[in-house]
């Protein structure tokens, strides 16, 4: 199976820095903007890209909504927490930074549902987010009319974790870095102004019982909160990292299986793609299973009088009929062969009906494809009819071929009697033919015919050595 070229995938908006730019040199601190600009994988095909970048946007838009909760939050703390400043504070900070933050998280979600959200905006709404943050917490001491250093005990500070968790939802580790480095220079500059403001210097302490009763500045206790905010952000920015890895390869695999899909049945596909272990040549395992092959009338005379396109069009048209029904029955087709089609039921996806399911499909086959032909006749158009071999056993499922070239392939007894008893219908001068063990099998598996199959014992057929039991289906 020839693998499908891929492009390089240009970095979406969100991107610190856009994949196509990211630099190719090998140092370390090229290696270094890739991660954070989650732009390692520049040669990702722009369709996988595209389903990332998706996900991307979906996950913008529930920042967003997250953010807007908060606002409430944050509004409804205000509005019910008691207040001792007086009509002599001429300004409130807070319902001024709760209105700027509610008017640019608006902003914000609108433009994530349109998908504009580029860096320079994500960036932006980081800033915001822990400036609102941290003005809140500055006002509490006017608020409670205390010096600065009594909002360093402040627990609102905690909410500093959600803004920087919610960067994560990026996918890329750069804006989990940034928040972290934003948000300890943010408290960092708090502390500053508690140390700074008038009498702060006398309020530094290294007594802890002092510091905890009373409006108290302890220096290494604000060391210990940003050292926990930057290592929280490098964790998470790890993690995402680490998830986001995760998600490309999780997406890719689901695109292949996907495209695998459209040259092997899907059984096939998601064997390949999610086995355990690599396919490898020579490995296989043995299940009980029917096969079955289908082959249209005629085929080889009307190859030799239709226009290419007029044989091509009736090949699509019997496939189209076709294959729907084998999947709606359980079945899974190994391979086209032209105008024959190899089916097994119970190989690549186990059943215990496999034999019941392979009989339902042939007689629901014959009905669709005899009303198909009905009317390419009453068109003027060649209308074949087909024939249809079943047999059951035990089969092996594997990779064969070459290390190059490898193909996944169900062989066994049951695979070369259902072609040769395919081929006997001709003879029997009937549609579908089985084994009489393999209709006790499907009887026994909860098969009801629709009309009593008729039996024929002891038939020669070509290719097999010992006479057979037969059954007609139609």
């Amino acid at each position: 199976m020839a693998s499908e070229p891929s492009s390089a995938a240009p970095g979406g908006p969100d991107a610190l820095a856009p994949a196509a730019a990211a630099p190719t040199g090998g140092s370390l601190w090229a290696r270094t903007r890739r991660w954070l600009a989650s732009a390692e994988h520049e040669g990702m095909p722009q369709h996988i890209a595209l389903r990332i970048a998706q996900q991307r946007q979906k996950n913008e838009i529930l920042a967003g909504w997250v953010q807007m909760s908060l606002v409430a939050v944050f509004a409804l703390l205000y509005a019910f927490s008691r207040k001792t400043f007086g009509p002599e504070v001429m300004f409130a900070p807070v319902p001024w930074a709760l209105g700027v933050y509610a008017a640019f998280t608006t902003l914000r979600l609108v433009l994530a549902y349109r998908d504009r959200l580029g860096p320079v905006m994500l960036m932006v709404s980081v800033v915001i987010d822990v400036a609102v943050l941290m003005v809140t917490v500055w006002s509490f001491h006017i608020q409670y009319g205390q010096p600065p250093a009594f909002y360093l005990k402040a627990p609102t500070l905690l909410y500093i974790f959600i803004f920087i968790a919610l960067r994560t939802l990026s996918i890329a580790p750069g804006y989990v870095i940034f928040a972290g480095l934003v948000s300890a220079f943010g408290w960092l500059v708090l502390v500053g102004y508690a140390v700074n403001a008038p009498g702060g210097h006398e309020l530094i302490t290294r007594d802890y019982v002092a510091y905890m009763n009373s409006a108290r500045i302890l220096i290494g206790g604000e060391v210990d909160k940003v050292i926990s905010i930057l290592l929280v952000s490098v964790l998470l920015a790890v993690a995402t990292a680490r998830s986001r890895t995760l998600l490309y390869r999780a997406v890719a695999e689901k695109e292949a299986a996907s495209r695998l899909s459209r040259f092997f049945s899907p059984e096939v596909a998601e064997t390949i793609v999610s086995d355990e272990q690599a396919l490898e040549l020579g490995q296989g395992k043995q299940t009980q299973a029917a096969a079955m092959f289908i082959d249209m009338r005629g085929f080889t005379r009307l190859a030799s009088k239709l226009a290419p396109r007029e044989l091509i069009g009736l090949l699509g048209e019997y496939q189209g009929i076709a294959v729907p029904v084998i999947q709606k029955h359980g079945g899974s087709i190994t391979t086209f062969l032209g105008d024959g089609i190899m089916v097994t039921f119970g190989a690549t996806l186990p059943s215990r009906t496999y034999a019941a399911d392979a009989m339902r499909a042939a007689e629901d086959l014959l009905g669709s494809l005899e009303a198909w032909a009905k009317a390419r006749s009453e068109r003027g158009e060649p209308a074949p009819g087909v024939g249809i071999g079943i047999a059951v056993g035990a089969v092996t499922c594997g990779a064969i071929g070459h290390e190059g070239r490898l193909e996944y392939a169900v062989i066994g007894d049951p695979v070369n009697r259902a072609a040769k008893l395919q081929n006997h219908t001709k003879v029997e001068q009937v549609r579908a033919l089985t084994t009489l063990d393999g209709l006790e099998s499907a009887r026994a598996q909860g098969y009801a015919p629709a009309h009593e199959p008729e039996i024929r014992r002891s038939r020669s057929v070509a290719g097999i050595s010992e006479a057979l039991d037969l059954a007609a289906i139609e």
